[in-house]
């Protein structure tokens, strides 16, 4: 390779660049490896989140690939929030910022000290798509390699994860479960290292960067714990020098062709509903048209052919072992869903990647002939209290939920609806209404895992709805309907429900109102004062000034 023609020539070659190799001696690093490729290995390493707490060893690995095919490695570091421990209070605020604050540093970082090519290490939630928004942004080489899932926990018997902890907060307020009965799925449903084992926002987002062909097969289902992943960042390592070498930017994995690729797998995969923010996001930073009706357009093609927690029982490991996402868009490629030539970060294409892999077992995966819908498992609906659109996953409704009408019973937080949940005012039939959550009002759109668990353990989830211009964990199920736009605090419709107004809800129609007239919800606004802003000062102010609408994906406004 022509060092002279690449970036880190800025910072290493020529007589004016003494001073920047200078330091680069001071950091121990030789003339031999200034004359090769500089590499930025972007590590979430941290203390704090069980997905990131090995990401060190994935990152020694991927540095190790990267020396192997004559490369130098450097790395830097990357932010991480635990969703699961920032949930349910002020903490949950700063989860989606975070995905910005992500963005940004890659961005600087690799401008900063101008790398040839990236090799991205997150695993959890707004870490993935915040660190690919980054690398799209400045167009270089870049391989997503994750930490991987977390293995499965075992309570009484049985496999469980982190949505079945939430929901057994919900039992023991029900008195369902006692405290030893909670104390049993407290130290048994997190067994270890790795992002939480069900099909959450952060293997959603691991399995669509691989459906995205910027991470290598394997990227989104090998569990942590495997010596393939270890195998796979050091496979990774190595593809990223053949990306350099050939000149493969990120925006030539990433583009149109390759983002219905990845709807194509979302919709097949039944993933969190947070994919959808996260894929409006990247399309963004992609230059990609990407809007809501999409998403319904692609889950009218493409039938659900996964039900992992929390839709179901099965688990990450089981993808892995059915033969993982290979398996899947080998199976939607028996119906024409996807683009088999586009090239991706392996050096071979889409086609290439998946040839032979058929999947193998129908625990984890269903037949395209026999799958659990013949729609996708997200859908977008519409109405009068959400015009510009709401999210649901639909593949973790159960079908007596599909239609539903009641009354709502309208809350102004998260708080004050979990609140009313745990203290039973909440009954069979009601519409649970959670505004002034959205990434405005919150500000920081925060997951609602909380209320939904809790109706979940009460066995409530097969009777009651919940909605919010906020949004919902992966871990979430039941008719869990999120990101309702505009938001209460832009003066979207949902602000102006009162107690009592009868909701209807129709999934498989795209379709969510309220039995209001627009002369009673003009007469409304017409009286309708807006809240004081939430945030006072800090990050979350200039975030709440910042950030656009969740139809949007809740970027930042240009």
């Amino acid at each position: 390779m022509d060092k002279k023609n690449m970036r880190s020539a800025n910072v290493t070659i020529g007589v004016e660049r003494a001073p920047m190799r200078s330091l680069f001696y001071a950091m121990g690093y030789t003339k031999e490896e200034l004359d090769r490729p500089l590499i930025g290995v972007v590590c979430a390493h941290s203390e704090i989140v069980p997905g990131h707490m090995h990401l060190d060893k994935v990152a020694e690995a991927v540095k190790a690939g990267i020396r192997m095919a004559g490369g130098t490695p450097i790395e830097v570091p990357a932010i991480g929030v635990c969703d699961g421990i920032a949930m349910g209070h002020v903490g949950m605020k700063f989860s989606l910022p975070s995905r910005e604050l992500i963005a940004d540093s890659v961005e600087t970082m690799a401008q900063a000290h101008q790398f040839d090519g990236l090799v991205l290490v997150p695993n959890c939630d707004k870490i993935v798509p915040g660190m690919l928004m980054g690398a799209l942004r400045i167009n270089i080489p870049t391989v997503v390699c994750s930490g991987g899932p977390m293995m499965s926990g075992l309570v009484n018997g049985e496999e469980t994860s982190l949505s079945k902890m939430f929901e057994a907060v919900g039992a023991r307020k029900a008195g369902i479960i006692d405290d030893a009965g909670l104390l049993e799925f407290e130290e048994n449903v997190c067994p270890g290292c790795g992002s939480c084992s069900g099909m959450y926002t952060a293997n959603s987002m691991n399995c669509l960067c691989e459906a995205l062909g910027i991470g290598l097969p394997g990227n989104g289902t090998i569990p942590a714990v495997h010596s393939g992943r270890i195998m796979l960042a050091k496979h990774a390592g190595m593809a990223i020098m053949n990306l350099v070498e050939k000149d493969i930017k990120a925006r030539d994995i990433v583009n149109e062709k390759s983002i219905k690729n990845a709807l194509a797998c979302d919709m097949a995969l039944g993933c969190s509903s947070n994919s959808v923010l996260h894929l409006l996001a990247i399309a963004n930073e992609a230059g990609i048209e990407l809007d809501l009706n999409m998403f319904n357009e692609m889950s009218e093609k493409v039938p659900n052919l996964c039900h992992l927690a929390p839709a179901g029982d099965t688990h990450m490991h089981d993808l892995n072992n059915a033969g993982g996402i290979p398996a899947v868009q080998n199976e939607l490629a028996k119906m024409n869903l996807l683009d088999l030539s586009l090239m991706t970060a392996s050096g071979k294409t889409v086609g290439e990647n998946i040839e032979g892999i058929m999947k193998k077992n129908e625990t984890a995966i269903r037949d395209v002939t026999t799958p659990f819908s013949k729609t996708g498992g997200i859908a977008i609906l519409f109405g009068n209290i959400a015009k510009e659109g709401c999210v649901v996953k639909r593949s973790a409704v159960a079908k007596e939920m599909l239609k539903h009408e009641g009354p709502a019973r309208v809350f102004d937080s998260e708080e004050e609806a979990i609140d009313a949940i745990y203290n039973g005012k909440i009954v069979d039939g009601d519409v649970v209404v959670i505004r002034y959550e959205g990434p405005k009002g919150g500000p920081g759109m925060r997951e609602m895992l909380n209320p939904t668990s809790a109706l979940a353990g009460m066995k409530l989830d097969k009777t009651v709805a919940l909605i919010t211009d906020g949004r919902f964990s992966g871990a979430s199920r039941g008719a869990s309907i999120g990101h309702v736009c505009p938001e209460a605090a832009m003066g979207g419709e949902i602000g102006l429900l009162k107690e009592g107004d009868i909701i209807e809800i129709n999934i498989p129609e795209y379709s969510i109102n309220a039995k209001v007239s627009e002369e009673e919800f003009a007469a409304r606004r017409a009286a309708y004062v807006q809240p004081e802003p939430k945030a006072k000062a800090g990050w979350l102010k200039r975030y709440a000034q910042l950030v656009d609408s969740s139809a949007k994906g809740a970027i930042m406004k240009k």
